[in-house]
């Protein structure tokens, strides 16, 4: 696995530009007055599949080689990287199986479904499906897409940052969440050619800190898995996005499962946009550093709206 490179990214920029528009940048009066400073979200919440992640997954199978798209391909997902996988898959003409954790979110499960994947419920985790999925690729010879360890996957979805310093060349801080990773670790590749000023700070659930603690360690760590928010459910750190974050990521923080389930009703309340809680942890992060941050532009990754109604009841309750 090698490290993408800037080139990567704008290569990726020009495989995605056919099936992607750019999602908007906005700022909105009642979330600065909310964080005390100028505030910017990027939605990619407004992605065909709800998330980010569909950069990557386009960027990937758009490359595959003949004899990778013949045999299809399998990945392990909480829900955002499946759908990215069964978005690509069916754009590409190419087989594919998601293997998710037993009780994950159905709305996610139907649309990989209704996308043409082969849905797989295996294990009380994502670290369990994980392990179910690796196995079915070695058993069956699919082209197994991690979530974390592939460098097309990074190269895509570092696009979005490359387009919110296009659109606010002028960003101090941009916050970005973390489960596997990869969305921050594009961002880091992406500030460090272009903006190296602004300032990466990723956001981790307290109770699913793998990624946190690996990355203050510099080595990969498991931890415990118990967070509602499943695009941050990680009990393992991945190796390629932690190996960019230890270099590059400027700061790291954990917010609370409560903080983040406020960031989503915030988020429906002042920015009238719906956000999984995965896409509001930035928005819980940034209120949680308002001291730190008043007086500077921030950019937040809204990194997906797919939220199941049992979530959404919970944040509103």
């Amino acid at each position: 696995m090698q490290i993408p490179t800037f080139q990567a990214v704008l290569e990726a920029r020009q495989r995605i530009r056919p099936y992607l528009a750019p999602t908007p940048l906005y700022s909105y009066p009642a979330i600065n007055a909310l964080i005390g400073t100028e505030v910017y979200i990027k939605h990619e919440n407004y992605q065909p599949v709800g998330a980010f992640k569909v950069r990557g997954g386009i960027n990937l199978i758009s490359q595959l080689s003949a004899d990778e798209r013949e045999r299809g391909v399998i990945a392990a997902s909480t829900g955002n990287h499946g759908q990215s996988v069964s978005y690509a898959a069916r754009l590409f003409g190419v087989s594919s199986r998601i293997v998710v954790p037993e009780g994950a979110n159905p709305g996610k499960v139907a649309a990989m479904q209704g996308m043409g994947s082969e849905v797989i419920q295996y294990g009380a985790t994502f670290d369990e499906a994980r392990q179910h999925c690796e196995e079915l690729a070695r058993e069956h010879g699919y082209r197994y897409i991690h979530s974390g360890d592939e460098p097309l996957l990074i190269a895509g979805v570092a696009t979005a940052t490359l387009e919110m310093l296009e659109d606010e060349p002028g960003l101090d801080v941009i916050i970005v969440p973390i489960g596997g990773g990869s969305g921050a670790a594009g961002a880091c590749l992406v500030a460090d050619t272009i903006s190296p000023t602004t300032r990466i700070i990723g956001v981790q659930s307290k109770l699913s800190p793998s990624a946190y603690e690996s990355w203050l360690q510099h080595r990969l760590l498991p931890a415990s898995n118990r967070t509602f928010a499943e695009g941050l459910a990680t009990g393992t750190a991945f190796e390629l996005p932690q190996t960019i974050l230890w270099e590059r990521l400027d700061n790291f923080i954990l917010v609370s499962d409560e903080e983040i389930q406020q960031a989503m009703v915030w988020m429906i309340e002042r920015a009238h946009t719906l956000a999984e809680a995965a896409g509001a942890a930035t928005l819980a992060a940034a209120y949680h550093l308002h001291d730190e941050l008043r007086e500077k532009k921030i950019g937040i990754v809204c990194s997906g709206g797919n939220t199941s109604l049992e979530h959404l009841k919970r944040a509103l309750s």
